[in-house]
C-alpha cells in the first residue's frame, strides 16, 4: 500500500494582516484561509500601514503576506 504525499504545511499569514471577518465570530477561525480567498475579492489591510499596502509597498492578502516577505511577522 502507497502512503499520500505529504501536504505542504499550510503558510502562517503575517500577524498584521486583516479582513472584515475576523471581526465576525462565525467567521473569524476562517478568516484568514488563503483556500478560501483564491477568487475573493475581499478587502485586506495591513494593520501596520493601515491600508491595503504592506510596509514593503507590496498589496497584502492571504497568499502574499506569508514568511519570506521582508515585512512578515509572526
Amino acid at each position: 500500500m502507497k502512503t499520500p504525499p505529504e501536504q505542504p504545511a499550510p503558510s502562517l499569514p503575517c500577524r498584521h494582516l486583516r479582513t472584515k471577518r475576523m471581526y465576525i465570530p462565525s467567521l473569524a477561525a476562517s478568516a484568514l484561509d488563503a483556500e478560501s480567498y483564491h477568487d475573493d475579492q475581499s478587502f485586506f489591510w495591513c494593520n501596520k500601514t493601515l491600508s491595503a499596502l504592506g510596509h514593503d509597498d507590496d498589496q497584502v492578502h492571504p497568499c502574499v503576506c506569508i514568511p519570506g516577505r521582508s515585512c512578515h511577522e509572526t
